[in-house]
């Protein structure tokens, strides 16, 4: 997967679109292209069968500019990146940076797709779309563009596995500015894969993982909680902070609308972590941080007490008394 990254320093993980995909959008494209230029030319032929020759041609100019130039350009810029072709493929044309293109993208790729597409018949671009490393044919080097996949297989995208509900919430302190984006994404395969993994490489892994994070963030490890779920419990405070500079304050339960808590998604089994050691703290007061209140349970009276929306019950279904916080934002799988 080639990273592509914004002008925010943010990794985008954006499939390039390969020559075959492309060549079958561009297929679906020329075909509908050509109908209507064929279908524009006859009604025009009928139409001005009374003029002279030079103006015929200069009709059958300006429709081969208008149609097959201006039509693709047109298109591109209207539906920001999606053509008949690439929509069908799966596919979008984007920036460097992984942003909407405009007009002036548009018309880069439609000028030198008439070099490249019409007047070589593809060849010029299937050459360069092979050497390049992503995919790229020479309009989307000169107009700063890219073709990438939009539909992604779900083997491509595996979710990364919430932490436990305990854990939610608990690393709301650290200082994650240290930590380089390799680790980030040396600690997300892992997560995703550790299932497939033995289980003594798989915490060998994790050991050494955690060890990392501690030195970058310069907070110990809490005592008790096993290095795996350490890893899921960072990667979701970050997925949190994300989503609250993005999107704002979003208020959602751990574990409800279809999100797992300590699991690994319908028919995948509990997570190694799921055995773990249960917290469960006080509800949340002065002083403390409402994600890390809602994340946790509480006890009233030596008994367990679920967390339901924004309303806390004891065991037997009565309502707690007191209100409980907003939970904040629930990361997503």
């Amino acid at each position: 997967m080639s990273a592509l990254v914004t002008g925010d320093a943010v990794v985008l993980g954006l499939q390039p679109a390969r020559l075959p995909s492309r060549a079958l959008a561009l297929v679906i494209d020329l075909a509908v292209v050509w109908a209507a230029y064929i279908l524009v030319s006859l009604v025009m032929l009928f139409a001005t069968a009374s003029l002279d020759g030079a103006a015929q041609a200069a009709i059958g100019v300006a429709l081969f500019v208008l149609v097959l130039v201006g039509g693709p350009i047109a298109v591109e810029t209207l539906s920001h990146g999606r053509s008949l072709g690439k929509l069908a493929c799966g596919l979008r044309v984007v920036r460097d940076d992984g942003g909407p293109i405009r007009f002036r993208h548009a018309l880069v790729r439609g000028a030198m797709g008439v070099v490249e597409i019409l007047v070589t018949f593809g060849v010029v671009a299937c050459f360069a779309s092979l050497v390049s490393e992503r995919g790229r044919r020479i309009g989307d080097v000169f107009a700063g563009t890219l073709v990438v996949r939009e539909r992604v297989s779900p083997g491509w995208a595996a979710p990364v596995p919430p932490p436990p509900p305990w854990l939610v919430g608990r690393f709301a302190g650290l200082d994650l500015s240290r930590v380089p984006d390799g680790l980030w994404l040396a600690v997300r395969q892992y997560l995703t894969r550790m299932r497939q993994l033995d289980p003594q490489v798989s915490w060998t892994m994790s050991v050494r993982l955690a060890e990392d994070m501690v030195a970058c963030t310069g907070a110990p490890l809490p005592e008790g909680v096993p290095p795996a779920a350490y890893l899921a419990g960072v990667v979701s405070e970050r997925q949190a902070r994300d989503a609250r500079r993005a999107f704002g304050q979003v208020h959602a339960v751990p574990g409800m609308a279809g999100v797992p808590t300590g699991g690994f998604g319908q028919g995948q089994g509990p997570a190694p972590w799921a055995a773990g050691p249960q917290i469960h703290g006080a509800v949340p007061g002065p002083g403390r941080s409402p994600v890390q209140g809602a994340a946790q349970s509480s006890v009233h009276g030596g008994a367990h007490t679920p967390v339901r929306g924004s309303v806390e019950v004891l065991p037997d279904g009565a309502p707690a008394p007191g209100p409980v916080r907003s939970t904040g934002f629930s990361p997503p799988a």
